[in-house]
């Protein structure tokens, strides 16, 4: 018997559509639907959480990725 001989699947992107382009709306943020409240600062880390994602392409971010993103802004302890 050969191991090797078995042919796999090829890996389907399904983030992509079918012509290899990403699906609009297809990127998903995690404060995109809770953006309405009345703090501005709560907004501003928001939309700094959402561009740090976007530009790592992360879909979720670790405690201290978010004290960098924090940091980044200015704020401190």
């Amino acid at each position: 018997m050969q191991v090797g001989s078995e042919q796999q699947a090829p890996f389907v992107d399904r983030r992509r559509g079918g012509n290899g382009q990403e699906k609009p709306g297809a990127e998903r943020r995690q404060f995109s639907d809770s953006r309405n409240t009345s703090r501005p600062e709560v907004d501003e880390l928001a939309k700094a959480v959402d561009q740090y994602k976007l530009m790592h392409r992360r879909r979720f971010i670790t405690f201290e990725e978010l004290y960098d993103v924090m940091a980044g802004l200015g704020y401190h302890k």
